[in-house]
């Protein structure tokens, strides 16, 4: 090992690097401030004064419209509004209803098999059936003598019916 006075030259060598060795340091010459200017936020910059400046007739900058559909057009320098492009919520009146707006989890699982055409047909047809061979409200050929309003539709209307707006199709 080599001394040059008193100190090691592996001494020396590691004095001598950290010395030329320069590090970059963000808080001394920004004095505790971030730059937001990497962060792009539209609209979000600006004093109060120069915001009231952008509401004038021909602002310094554009405002950015980011995700926001205009609910008009602009012709030769003038805006017209269309009401067809402005949203509407048609919400239903629930004051009446009986439900919560909120489901438990601990509310059992309903398992339920699939509804059959013969499950329909039961819960539609065959009480009234039954209540007519009962009765003897059948003729020879087991026609209802005294129809119901379902029993006497023809098989147009009855998909018409089925078809319309209201429907357990829909």
């Amino acid at each position: 090992m080599i001394k040059v006075n008193g100190k090691s030259v592996t001494n020396l060598l590691q004095g001598s690097f950290l010395t030329n060795y320069r590090q970059i340091s963000t808080s001394a010459p920004l004095n505790g401030k971030r730059n937001f200017r990497k962060f792009v936020v539209a609209n979000k910059r600006g004093s109060r004064q120069f915001k009231e400046m952008q509401r004038g007739p021909e602002p310094l900058l554009p405002i950015d419209k980011r995700g926001v559909r205009d609910t008009g057009i602009t012709i030769k320098g003038r805006y017209f509004e269309i009401p067809e492009k402005i949203p509407e919520l048609i919400v239903p009146d629930l004051t009446d209803c009986k439900l919560k707006p909120y489901v438990s989890y601990k509310t059992p699982d309903i398992v339920q098999s699939e509804f059959t055409s013969l499950d329909l047909f039961n819960s539609v047809y065959a009480k009234k059936i039954v209540e007519d061979f009962n009765q003897g409200k059948l003729d020879s050929q087991g026609m209802p003598l005294e129809p119901s309003k379902e029993e006497k539709l023809t098989p147009e209307e009855a998909v018409q019916n089925a078809r319309k707006t209201g429907s357990d199709i829909f």
